[in-house]
């Protein structure tokens, strides 16, 4: 039991605090003691995961420009959205997935298009309205003035297909003409980019499987080339397919997804 003695003006002091230093002693040792462990750690960081963590907490704190961002794993998040509550927040997170979705459907392709030695013979591109699969390369898809699809043709098909099978989205195929006047037995350029998606249609169905219900095909003719004013010697580039896993995104959450890929570049 600690003792008791008076002091001058008749108050008491207890004899045991004057030992209340240590106290105060042991936590600032406590203290110096984390320090140094949180120092050992960061002396040994893993680089990989400090890039990975620095990138999450940029994207999580709206940071937009930047090279290095890895957007298979992180969105860079639009000024305009930063702090955003309610539906604009149901809208963001709507636009992450169906992005994700479009990515993981794009990666699969070039992956399986890579394994075949076919990955440069397609453009792959995402924009809101989906991911666009572009069969692009002149005579090695279609010839002038034909919809017979060429060998390589159904070589790429055969490695696109089976991935589309395993996806619920709607798909386009959109048949597009060079500028050339079209001749028999096809009347304008529009009925000749039309045969041309349908032929894709059909070979995507019966050969690969892609469920009917989930595809449909439609012409553009020569209206819409790859680059407006393209010399002529460029124009058999514009006889090609387009391949559109469509997004089911709503028209609000395309919007979103508009701002999110204007971001990223």
């Amino acid at each position: 039991m600690s003792r008791r003695r008076k002091i001058s003006h008749g108050g008491e002091h207890e004899e045991g605090s004057s030992e209340r230093w240590t106290t105060s002693y042991m936590d600032m040792v406590t203290v110096l003691m984390v320090l140094f462990i949180v120092l050992y750690a960061m002396s040994t960081v893993d680089q990989g995961k400090f890039d990975k963590l620095r990138l999450a907490l940029s994207t999580g704190f709206g940071v937009t420009a930047s090279q290095k961002i890895d957007t298979a794993t992180g969105v860079v998040v639009p000024p305009s959205l930063v702090g955003k509550k309610g539906v604009a927040a149901t809208n963001y997170n709507a636009a992450i997935v169906q992005l994700a979705t479009l990515n993981s459907v794009k990666n699969s392709i070039a992956t399986a298009l890579q394994a075949k030695g076919l990955a440069s013979n397609v453009s792959m591109s995402i924009t809101s309205d989906g991911l666009t699969i572009s069969l692009v390369g002149a005579s090695s898809y279609f010839a002038g003035n034909s919809a017979v699809l060429q060998p390589a043709t159904e070589s790429i098909l055969n490695v696109i297909g089976p991935v589309l099978t395993t996806i619920p989205n709607q798909v386009s195929i959109q048949g597009h003409a060079d500028n050339t006047p079209s001749e028999a037995p096809y009347p304008t350029n529009w009925d000749l980019a039309a045969a041309r998606s349908t032929g894709v249609l059909k070979y995507l169905v019966s050969a690969t499987a892609v469920p009917e219900a989930r595809i449909y095909s439609s012409s553009y003719g020569s209206a819409r080339p790859l680059t407006p004013g393209m010399p002529p010697d460029q124009w058999p580039l514009n006889r090609r397919v387009d391949i559109v896993v469509l997004s089911s995104a709503t028209n609000d959450v395309k919007s979103v997804m508009a701002s999110i890929l204007a971001a990223q570049k």
